[in-house]
């Protein structure tokens, strides 16, 4: 279990969410932390991604090598 302390405007604003959905203040708050982390997941892999390519151990594709690849090229 985790408390958090939220400031007042913020917890206003959550009050106000939950009237809207119909759902519960855990349920939201559980719903914006994993959106959240896996946000900040996606931009973690990113630039580890961009890491690798500075470092010359990964490669960039342009689209249009790819769709020449796939056959797709005008």
């Amino acid at each position: 279990m985790l408390a958090v302390r939220i400031p007042p405007d913020l917890e206003s604003r959550l009050d106000k969410a939950v009237e809207w959905v119909g759902r519960s203040k855990s349920e939201l708050v559980v719903e914006a932390v994993l959106a959240h982390l896996e946000d900040l997941e996606d931009v973690h892999a990113a630039d580890l991604a961009l890491a690798e390519i500075a470092a010359g151990r990964s490669s960039t594709t342009t689209l249009e090598e790819v769709e020449r690849e796939l056959g797709l090229a005008d």
